[in-house]
């Protein structure tokens, strides 16, 4: 007999499944699965999880909207625990769909100066960019994009750095889709982890940034026509937010680099 709950989960899925987007709904380091929020299901009925509560798979249209660090008002869950990881892995989130190719993915860490992060809202940290990826090839408008290979995927990997200093972070993972001409939707998504090992790096200040706060709705990454004129032979695109921050060696990425 299925579960009431996964009955109104499912129920609620279905209804807003004509305006779903996509989220990130677990999270994996090597072969170890970890379940992330469930955004179709209320906060009760929500199992121990490293991810941050959002409510559904829609964007969010305001590109300085107060949610936007990670797609909620900055508290953990009821139940909050957080994933070990140490400098240097993988970690993946994963989505159950994704329906956007154009646009890119970027990935912050923001420390929590805490022994975790469950008291934390990541609306006031300082969040530094670890890895981006935008137009891989081709123009705005017929162009290959990270956007392409999240929806061919449904995973994107993130590499700790690897002399970041150990502690309490919240890693953000965010597809910005610029399928709709001069209306950019941000997806975001946040997990909690300890990071082990002995480094000691963290970014320079001109690195870290707020969220909102790092990006406006005027830049030149965020309000994109991909179907005007100028986008059929524009080869290139700014990733919105500040600069990755070079203290570390990537994330892999099948069909592009970083």
């Amino acid at each position: 007999m299925i579960a009431l709950s996964a009955l109104t989960a499912l129920a609620a899925f279905l209804v807003s499944g004509a305006q779903a987007h996509g989220g990130v709904t677990s999270w994996s380091i090597g072969s170890t699965t970890y379940p992330g929020w469930q955004p179709y299901l209320p906060a009760s009925q929500q199992s121990v999880t490293a991810g941050r509560p959002y409510t559904s798979y829609d964007p969010i249209l305001n590109p300085t909207a107060s949610t936007i660090h990670c797609n909620d008002d900055g508290n953990a869950g009821p139940n909050p625990t957080s994933i070990n990881i140490n400098p240097g892995d993988t970690i993946i989130g994963h989505y159950p769909q994704w329906t956007h190719a154009e646009g890119p993915v970027t990935v912050y860490l923001a420390a929590c100066n805490a022994a975790n992060c469950n008291g934390v809202n990541s609306g006031t940290v300082k969040w530094f960019k670890i890895a981006e990826q935008g137009l891989i090839s081709g123009t705005l408008a017929a162009g290959s994009w990270a956007n392409g290979i999240l929806m061919a995927n449904l995973q994107w990997p993130a590499k700790i750095p690897t002399n970041l200093k150990a502690g309490a972070y919240l890693l953000r993972m965010e597809t910005l889709a610029l399928h709709q001409a001069n209306t950019p939707q941000f997806y975001p998504e946040c997990v909690q982890l300890i990071v082990g090992g002995s480094g000691t790096a963290l970014p320079p200040a001109a690195y870290q940034v707020s969220i909102p706060g790092a990006w406006t709705a005027t830049d030149p990454g965020v309000m994109v026509d991909i179907y005007g004129d100028a986008a059929k032979t524009q080869t290139t695109y700014v990733i919105p937010g500040p600069r990755v921050w070079s203290g570390f060696t990537g994330i892999d990425i099948p069909g592009g680099s970083k």
